[in-house]
């Protein structure tokens, strides 16, 4: 593809681009998916093609292409060209772009067994043997189980010396069983909700979940839910388990930091933030959250949705602070974004939804640090609290401050001990004061990276991916019981 991509690059620079970029994708997706033992969804997707981005004028241009060859390369660059010199007429002004090395890589994801070669029998299989389990009681009405996998392989060639090839693989598997009765319904998922967990691996995540041995549970705390009681309302100690923590973290922290909505560049998807420039330069720093809060940027991260060689602005991937010790840091920056917070390159946090789309600023692979808590201390250590697992729903308002979320179930905790279980779990918060109030974070025995498959931003929108690690941790008086 090399070739290919050298062809992109002359066509637009001959038209007067003083900056081109192109990728070139090839996409594979397969979804096997089982509602209530009848396959629901067993499909597969392949596409190829290519975006070129350039810079005309001091504007952007950008125009895609399914078909990869001589032609239609050259028609996409001109396309890409006659956008820029439009844009250029109403531009404020020009495009600036911070400097990065000129690289030659190759960069893949690890990983030990190949997806798309594990059979389609062999899947359907643990998928039945899933939904036994789950539907073995009446009261599970509907049952799904599911596993998704995807391969992206991306070429990139910019006009800057940058040649980077990167082959990213994705898989993913869950299941979740919906109970009906006492004029209720209520539902359970594992691992996580809304697909299970995904990371940037192969078929191995399927085994490193015990998809069976937790089905039996997942199936009974879901009937036991409907006949156990309404989340109390007032003022407790709130434990968040992983997957209710990757929410907290993507919304109130990931979407508040991309730099774009920061700027007002980006308003979609309840689209600014709070986290203006000059609450960061606040003298000793603005205060995210607690001396126990450290949120981390990591796009090198072992097993990461977002975890790749380089973004797609041919930027290296990094590890930075966004919090440390509860002190802001940093956002999510381009090449675009990073001069405008006087940071002299981009921490790399550019990337598009496939070829046909732009890059935008995303949200990278955000963890919230392990503490040294182990899970039992942090129970005997709470007096009066709930322990709320598994993401249900979330609402938080345009600025990214002031939000209400809700979780599957909640576990009551009493001096000490966990005496049963809640439903309807949920809570309500101030983005700061929230994380100002985290006193306590379980170590890295209890720490896991909780994928997000289906982050939307942008107009048009775009899907991204992305991983929020995280172990159980406990915030203190949190309003909880607020209902919808």
């Amino acid at each position: 593809m090399k070739a290919e991509c050298n062809e992109a690059i002359d066509a637009a620079t001959s038209l007067g681009a003083s900056y081109a970029d192109v990728r070139i994708i090839n996409y594979r997706k397969e979804s096997v998916a089982l509602r209530n033992g009848t396959p629901s969804n067993i499909s597969s997707s392949d596409s190829f093609g290519a975006g070129i981005r350039v810079i005309v004028n001091g504007a952007w241009g950008f125009a895609s292409t399914n078909q990869v060859d001589t032609a239609s390369l050259k028609s996409t660059a001109e396309r890409a060209v006659a956008i820029a010199k439009a844009s250029a007429q109403v531009k404020k002004q020009d495009v600036l772009l911070s400097p990065k090395e000129a690289v030659e890589d190759i960069w893949c994801t690890p990983f030990t067994i190949d997806p798309f070669k594990v059979s389609l029998e062999d899947k359907l299989g643990l998928l039945m043997q899933i939904d036994t389990i789950l539907r073995k009681k009446p009261e599970i009405k509907v049952a799904v189980a599911n596993m998704q996998f995807a391969r992206e392989k991306q070429w990139y060639m910019d006009n800057e010396g940058s040649f980077i090839v990167q082959d990213l693989v994705r898989s993913g598997a869950g299941y979740s069983a919906t109970a009906v009765g006492n004029g209720d319904v209520q539902i359970r998922s594992y691992p996580q909700s809304w697909g299970g967990n995904h990371k940037c691996m192969g078929y191995e995540i399927v085994h490193s979940y015990d998809l069976l041995g937790n089905a039996e549970r997942i199936r009974d705390e879901a009937i036991e839910l409907l006949s156990a009681p309404e989340c109390p309302s007032g003022k407790k100690d709130l434990i968040l388990d992983g997957p209710q923590l990757a929410l907290q973290i993507h919304e109130s922290v990931g979407h508040a930091n991309e730099l774009d909505r920061v700027l007002g560049f980006e308003a979609n998807y309840a689209g600014r933030s709070f986290m203006l420039r000059d609450l960061h330069n606040t003298p000793g720093g603005f205060k995210y959250g607690s001396e126990h809060v450290n949120l981390v940027a990591d796009c090198t991260v072992p097993g990461g949705l977002a975890t790749i060689g380089y973004d797609d602005d041919g930027v290296r991937a990094e590890r930075f602070h966004v919090v440390q010790n509860g002190i802001h840091k940093d956002w999510f920056t381009t090449r675009e974004t990073a001069p405008t917070v006087d940071r002299e390159h981009s921490n790399g946090c550019n990337r598009a939804d496939g070829f046909s789309n732009i890059p935008i600023t995303r949200i990278p692979n955000l963890s919230l640090m392990p503490g040294e808590w182990s899970y039992d201390d942090l129970i005997a250590d709470t007096k009066d609290g709930i322990i709320m697992e598994v993401n249900k729903s979330w609402s938080i308002d345009q600025m990214r401050l002031n939000f209400q979320f809700g979780a599957e179930i909640g576990r009551v905790v009493k001096d000490g001990k966990i005496t049963g279980i809640v439903k309807n779990p949920n809570y309500q918060g101030n983005t700061p004061e929230f994380w100002g109030a985290c006193d306590a974070i379980c170590n890295q025995d209890h720490w896991d990276l909780w994928g997000v498959i289906n982050c939307g931003k942008g107009q048009p929108g775009q899907t991204a991916e992305m991983s929020h690690g995280g172990a159980p941790t406990r915030f203190k008086g949190i309003e909880v019981g607020i209902r919808g």
